[in-house]
């Protein structure tokens, strides 16, 4: 197989239409289909002679992201053409030739048994229509139905008509991945570049909580919207993200002590210089997150001059600390006072004056220095720095200021050329179990910056440390490239207690236990899921049925992925068992309801019995 020079996260689309069939990809021949092994499939449409775009309609427990998304929506436009066919029609009918000197695979069956007479493979696609019937046909990579689809359109379609695919390079960690048997579809939702239907949700509303019942797979939800959008639609996958993607990305999970220090800022122990305790202010991990965000955001509003000018200071000072000796190397301020670098972090330069009977460490803020490297003004003395920081009177600080300014200075050369600006970013912050915590102690004064109205400096507020900060003065918001995710069970009793000034900035979105069964496509056995969709119905219609219940006490599919490792009986006793007896304990007829869950799960304890005596 030919050896595909990766691309950064490109996109290609492929164009198959009744006279010829071309992609974006240059690679791309007729000649070698077996290229569609490297490929992995982001969505495909049918495009109609008017323009209009069609796309595949999902049935129940239909994965969403597959190479069998071609064949079933070119069977979904044609199939009452397909099916109009006679058998030895069906049976010609011409489905995949990977080269021109290689066999040309034909015929569309009634049944996966039929299918298997003629080969004895398990590369197939099912096709469901009609109260039972079925198409099955050959089925393998990206491109292996490229044939059939552009058949169709040679046989039943109009000029103009076309389907089109998008995909990507698989992943090195995809590629090493073993290939399912039988692959599902999944269809674009949307024409803005994300393929899941709920990233343009986010990025509309800015805040979003995904609601419902236990088991549902909000989490996994959440964390996929967020792959889709910080990768541009490129991956549904956080692990495939790349490092710096994954700095788009934080998860954190709510609890009753979660507060306010965790999440925004608040005073942590810490080891002094010389050996005793102390407390420091640390921002929290919300903070951190949206200090990246910020970061990005303002660096995309600078002009590339600026962005030049910064660059060159940063340079100068990576020099100047990387020829220094911490601790030893000594300086002077202009009036002769010595002192030596101890550290430096992100935030501070650590001073160490033994000539100062009174203060003998200093901490210089980093953020100052640069600020007085980057600005054309001149400083000749102690007293312009006070001036340019719009200061009464000077502090002890700017004096070792001035003297790191002037050592840096000349290390300063001229301004890179050649650099580009930066392209803003999407930062998505997923907050799983929202109603769990004490929001009001959480958020603290952030409920008004958060408000997707109030997002950038109109929604500046100065936090509960603010007095504590190097710059006291400075403000905190969030910026317009932060997106928000909540999630939050419906039966928690917690979330009647949910602020109502945090609903009201929230846009709620419920996910029913029907509604994420694709992830069962994980079980790998085609007969396992659909009895557990069979059973998971059965049951959440025995829940529904109860007078004290209702939706969202359903239990959702992520419950039956245990399936891999437990049978359905264990399942039962172990896990929804146990929670069902909650969901009904206190009611009168709590016995019965019980009884009537299991015979709609379909167990009974006479059939475990049977089954421990067998053992």
């Amino acid at each position: 197989m030919a050896n595909l020079e990766m691309n950064n996260q490109e996109k290609f689309q492929l164009v198959i239409s009744a006279d010829g069939v071309t992609s974006t990809d240059k690679r791309f021949t007729m000649d070698n289909l077996s290229l569609g092994d490297n490929y992995k499939p982001l969505g495909v449409i049918f495009r109609n002679a008017n323009g209009e775009e069609i796309k595949r309609k999902l049935n129940k427990g239909e994965k969403r992201v597959s190479c069998q998304t071609l064949p079933r929506i070119a069977c979904q436009i044609f199939e009452k053409e397909l099916a109009s066919l006679s058998v030895e029609e069906k049976e010609a009918f011409p489905i995949c030739r990977y080269a021109p000197n290689r066999e040309l695979i034909c015929g569309i069956y009634s049944g996966v048994d039929e299918f298997r007479r003629h080969r004895k493979t398990i590369e197939y696609v099912v096709y469901k229509y009609d109260a039972g019937r079925q198409f099955v046909f050959y089925c393998w990579n990206l491109f292996s139905t490229v044939i059939f689809a552009q058949e169709c359109l040679k046989r039943f379609g109009r000029p103009g008509e076309q389907f089109v695919l998008t995909y990507r390079e698989k992943n090195e960690k995809e590629m090493n991945e073993k290939k399912e048997s039988v692959p599902e579809a999944e269809p674009v939702q949307n024409t803005s570049g994300y393929n899941n239907p709920y990233s343009s949700m986010l990025l509309e509303s800015k805040n979003l909580i995904f609601r419902g019942a236990p088991g549902t797979g909000k989490s996994y939800l959440a964390k996929e919207i967020a792959a889709d959008i910080v990768s541009d639609g490129y991956y549904d996958d956080c692990k495939s993200l790349t490092d710096e993607q994954r700095q788009q990305v934080e998860f954190v999970q709510f609890h009753p002590s979660y507060d306010y220090s965790d999440f925004v800022e608040g005073l942590r122990p810490c080891i002094n210089d010389d050996g005793s305790m102390g407390f420091e202010l640390q921002d929290g991990i919300f903070k951190q997150f949206v200090n990246r965000a910020r970061k990005n955001y303002e660096n995309s509003l600078k002009s590339k001059e600026i962005i030049e000018k910064e660059v060159s200071v940063q340079d100068a000072m990576m020099d100047f600390f990387s020829e220094i000796e911490f601790g030893k190397d000594t300086f002077k301020t202009v009036s002769g006072n010595e002192f030596t670098i101890t550290s430096v972090d992100e935030r501070y330069i650590n001073l160490s004056i033994p000539g100062n009977a009174m203060v003998n460490t200093l901490s210089l803020n980093v953020s100052e220095i640069q600020q007085m490297l980057e600005a054309d003004t001149k400083f000749s003395k102690v007293k312009d720095i006070t001036a340019f920081f719009g200061k009464k009177f000077a502090t002890q600080q700017y004096s070792y200021n001035f003297a790191l300014y002037n050592e840096i200075l000349k290390k300063k050369g001229k301004r890179k050329k050649g650099i580009h600006q930066e392209e803003l970013k999407k930062y998505v912050f997923i907050i799983d179990e929202i109603n769990r915590g004490e929001i009001s102690k959480i958020f603290g004064e952030l409920f008004f910056a958060i408000d997707p109205g109030y997002r950038g400096r109109d929604g500046e507020v100065a936090t509960q440390y603010s007095n504590l900060h190097a710059n006291p003065t400075e403000k905190f918001y969030i910026p317009e490239n932060v997106y928000i995710i909540g999630t939050m069970n419906d039966i928690d009793r917690s979330v009647d207690s949910f602020d109502f000034a945090m609903r009201r900035r929230f846009r709620f979105v419920e996910i029913k236990a029907d509604e994420r069964l694709e992830m069962l496509e994980s079980l790998e056995d085609e007969a396992l899921k659909n009895e557990a969709i069979q059973r998971m119905t059965a049951l959440n219609q025995a829940i529904i049925s109860v007078e004290d219940l209702n939706r969202n006490y359903q239990i959702g599919a992520s419950y039956f992925l245990k399936l891999k490792t437990l049978s359905f009986d264990e399942l039962w006793t172990d896990y929804l068992e146990p929670l069902l007896q909650e969901y009904v304990r206190g009611m009168y007829d709590e016995e019965e309801r019980m009884i009537q869950f299991a015979e709609a799960y379909g167990y009974s304890k006479q059939n475990r019995g049977e089954a421990d005596e067998i053992s």
